[in-house]
């Protein structure tokens, strides 16, 4: 009966292990999230229709690679207080709190993309036969402005039998966390945010997170306004990395380092300059705009600079290829006969997530000037399905990945990358003449031995040395 208790007897009964949370979806935010729960007192059952998700969570292993989850999961595994499972309706039975973190992709093609809540709805489903009078649900999932009241709350009345805010608690509370280290920050980097469907919700939803996040909660006045707050977020780096990728541009073609210009700028507390790259990845923010464009369709509006500012982004692989090929004719190449490598699989640096990584659409580019032979390497990834399924060869050695190489791309910003010199990278390929697209402007291209190399970086300008 959990809504209907005091914040302070809330609290209580977490730290003291007298509650069970079940939480939906044991990928990059639910196993840390488990993790957080578990250092908070509470008992966890993890849920995922990955039977093979599940069995490494039961042996004591995460499916991702997270700091320090493994761990947690490992300790408190074996003292009894967590487990996982496949089936959502026992974990819903057996829960006081059922929280969703289960993804909410897009179908369709261009700008007329749409949230698919296949997913989400089937979780809902689950926690609904499950669901008891006085139970909190907590939707963590980044989904369009509305999805709470109008997706996910009919389900569970419906499905129950129940009545939210009257019979059980529900919430909307964004995840706010970067991939490598979720766990911290769920713990200690930002406030939670949360929207509930009334004050019972609200108030209990308000108490756990307290006992969770060190920098307290920030109650929003509905869930609608707490999932718009969320993809405001990811809006806002959107917009501002195109903005980035085509200031970028212009410093490119006036021979001005855009980093040295971003370094400038970003001293004046109201510029927020962020950089540019060879596009966006990630299940996030090249998501979030088209819920919102998705929302905004609905009510008769178009988002104008939303709308731009993801077609500058998703066309940042092609720009950096047409850089290439237009080395390459500097050079007196033709890329279609070059060995071309490819440093970075990673979405962003210093992480083995190569979800929706523009490199993926780098290999698709070149694939259209039928390049003889594309090499991809990545510190920290060392298999990759999409890879396999292209034919594209993961190469975890770097100097047997740009050995023989003509051109070089860099796609991933990996602390690795910027050790590298223009002169080791001309040692290892051992051509001339070679030709360098730095796409995250990281390269040292301070020193180049005697040899031509053809550089160009994604806000630096051409160099040929």
């Amino acid at each position: 009966m959990l809504i209907y208790l005091s914040e302070d007897e809330v609290k209580r009964r977490l730290r003291s292990g007298e509650l069970t949370v079940a939480i939906y979806g044991m990928g990059y935010v639910g196993v840390p999230l488990a993790c957080a729960w578990l250092r908070a007192g509470a008992k966890v059952i993890g849920v995922d229709v990955d039977e093979e998700k599940v069995r490494l969570l039961n042996e004591g292993r995460s499916p991702v690679p997270e700091p320090g989850v493994s761990e947690v999961i490992k300790h408190y595994l074996s003292i009894g207080k967590f487990r996982a499972t496949t089936n959502g309706v026992e974990a819903s039975k057996l829960s006081d709190v059922k929280i969703v973190t289960v993804p909410v992709s897009l179908r369709g093609e261009g700008g007329e993309k749409a949230p698919d809540f296949t997913n989400l709805i089937a979780a809902i489903r689950d926690i609904a036969k499950g669901l008891k009078r006085g139970d909190l649900v907590i939707i963590e999932s980044s989904v369009p402005p509305g999805t709470t009241l109008e997706v996910v709350k009919p389900i569970l009345e419906e499905v129950s039998g129940l009545r939210a805010e009257e019979d059980f608690g529900l919430v909307y509370s964004p995840e706010r966390v970067a991939e490598g280290r979720v766990l911290y920050d769920i713990e200690e980097a930002y406030p939670k945010i949360i929207g509930g469907v009334g004050t019972k919700s609200t108030r209990t939803a308000k108490a756990l997170y307290e006992v969770i996040a060190r920098k307290g909660v920030i109650v929003v006045s509905s869930p609608t306004t707490a999932e718009f707050e969320k993809l405001a977020e990811g809006v806002y780096r959107d917009v501002n990395i195109a903005l980035a990728n085509e200031l970028a541009t212009l410093a490119r073609a006036l021979g001005v380092d855009f980093h040295e210009v971003r370094v400038a700028a970003n001293s004046q507390p109201y510029c927020h300059l962020h950089t540019p790259g060879t596009g966006v990845g990630g299940m996030c923010i090249p998501v979030y705009p088209y819920f919102m464009m998705w929302v905004a369709r609905k009510l008769g509006i178009e988002l104008k600079l939303t709308k731009l500012a993801r077609e500058i982004n998703e066309l940042a692989p092609k720009t950096v290829i047409d850089l290439a090929v237009e080395l390459c004719k500097l050079a007196g190449l033709s890329i279609e006969r070059c060995k071309v490598a490819i440093l970075g699989l990673a979405f962003r640096g210093d992480i083995a997530d190569s979800r929706a990584s523009p490199t993926y659409d780098l290999i698709k580019y070149l694939r259209r000037f039928n390049v003889r032979e594309v090499v991809v390497h990545d510190p920290l990834i060392t298999f990759d399905k999409e890879l396999d399924r292209l034919g594209v060869p993961l190469v975890s050695d770097i100097s047997a990945a740009v050995k023989g190489a003509q051109v070089i791309i860099v796609s991933t910003d990996h602390t690795t990358y910027r050790r590298i010199s223009l002169k080791w990278l001309l040692d290892m390929c051992s051509v001339e003449p070679l030709v360098v697209v730095d796409g995250r402007d990281v390269l040292d291209i301070a020193t180049v031995p005697s040899g031509k190399v053809y550089y160009v970086g994604i806000g630096r300008g051409f160099k040929i040395r």
